[in-house]
């Protein structure tokens, strides 16, 4: 990535919704080049999808959480990332090195959803227990910053 790609890829994060032309006109490209390169990005893997951010408070889920899975002895990590995915409150996972296995994000309407959420959990074959943490306020997410070194070039 060029500092031309950052700029573009900041530009999307800020504003998925702008036009090739009014991208290039960010950067200093006409919409075919700002075209081309986007379609290299997302070749590469940089850029994964398109999507709307949404405010889960305006969705009535008002109480974040993370929630730390312990697995129990002989445990198929596959089998419970799969049991794990087939709760639609947990927004993300993450597989971890460490005492826990997994790291879930989860995002419910009030603490008794929670509690629920945390039971569901609880219940899936191969969790030896949780431990849950609740969210106060979030003061940022999804901050991935494009790497600033020289020399690091996409499609060669």
């Amino acid at each position: 990535m060029d500092e031309i790609d950052r700029r573009l890829v900041e530009a999307l994060r800020s504003n998925g919704r702008e036009t090739y032309a009014e991208l290039g006109r960010t950067v200093g490209l006409s919409a075919p080049a700002v075209h081309d390169r986007i379609a290299k990005l997302e070749g590469a893997g940089v850029i994964t999808g398109y999507r709307a951010s949404i405010a889960p408070e305006a969705l009535g889920l008002g109480v974040t959480a993370l929630i730390g899975v312990l697995p129990s002895d002989g445990a198929e990590q596959d089998d419970v990332a799969a049991a794990l995915h087939g709760l639609p409150e947990v927004e993300s996972c993450w597989f971890l090195a460490g005492e826990e296995s997994f790291m879930l994000k989860v995002r419910v309407s009030d603490i008794a959803g929670l509690e629920t959420t945390i039971g569901r959990v609880n219940r899936i074959r191969g969790v030896a227990r949780t431990r849950t943490t609740v969210v106060l306020s979030t003061k940022w997410e999804g901050r991935v910053q494009p790497p600033q070194w020289p020399g690091t070039v996409l499609g060669g």
